[in-house]
C-alpha cells in the first residue's frame, strides 16, 4: 500500500472515531449558539497548527461560513504578536491566553482551545482561567486529553496518537459546529 493510500486509510479511521462524540459535539454547537445569539463573543486559541485552526473558526464567524448573514463577534487569542510576546516576556508563555481572557472575557462568553496532545500548559491554564471567571468552554484535544481533559465545560478528544490526524479531526469538528450554528445567524 502507498503512503497515500495509507494516510487516506488513517485519516478515515480518525473521522469515524468521532461518532461516539455527537452529543458532545451537540453540546459544544449549543454552547456557541447560545452565546453568539445573545451578544456574547467566542474566544479561541491554540499553539501551531491548532492556532491555525483557531483562526479559521473565528473567521467563519466574523466574515461568513456559508452564504451571507450578519457578522459575529470571535476573537482568535494567537493573531496579536506584540500582545502574545509581551505576555510572554512579562508573565510567562503558561500565560498567553489566560491573561488575554482575563482582558476580554465577559459572562456568557466562550472559550475554545485546542490542543493535540492536552498537555499544552497555556492551554490547561485558558481552561483553569474560563473555569474561574465562569465562562463556558470547548476543549479541542487529542490522544487521552491530557492534563487539559476535564478542564472544560464540553471536552471534544480525539482518540488519536498521530498529530496530523488529530488536527484534521479538530477541523472537522469545527466546521460541523459551524454547519450545527450557522442556520440560527442568519437573519
Amino acid at each position: 500500500m502507498s503512503h497515500v493510500q495509507a494516510s487516506i486509510d488513517q485519516a478515515a479511521t480518525t473521522i469515524e472515531s468521532l461518532r461516539p462524540l455527537e452529543d458532545s459535539i451537540l453540546r459544544a454547537a449549543a454552547l456557541v449558539k447560545g452565546c453568539l445569539l445573545n451578544g456574547c463573543k467566542l474566544l479561541a486559541c491554540g499553539n501551531g497548527g491548532s492556532a491555525g485552526d483557531a483562526s479559521d473558526f473565528t473567521t467563519e464567524y466574523v466574515c461568513r461560513f456559508v452564504g451571507d448573514r450578519p457578522s459575529f463577534p470571535a476573537i482568535n487569542l494567537t493573531a496579536d504578536g506584540s500582545l502574545l510576546t509581551a505576555i510572554g516576556n512579562d508573565y510567562g508563555f503558561e500565560e498567553i491566553f489566560a491573561r488575554q481572557v482575563r482582558g476580554f472575557g465577559k459572562t456568557g462568553d466562550i472559550v475554545i482551545a485546542l490542543s493535540t496532545s492536552g498537555r499544552s500548559k497555556n492551554i490547561i491554564r485558558v481552561l483553569e482561567e474560563a473555569r474561574r471567571l465562569q465562562l463556558g468552554s470547548i476543549a479541542l484535544l487529542g490522544k487521552d486529553g491530557g492534563d487539559a481533559k476535564g478542564l472544560a465545560t464540553v471536552d471534544l478528544v480525539v482518540p488519536s496518537q498521530v498529530t496530523a490526524r488529530i488536527q484534521e479531526a479538530h477541523k472537522f469538528i469545527l466546521h460541523v459546529i459551524c454547519e450545527l450554528v450557522d442556520p440560527s445567524l442568519k437573519k
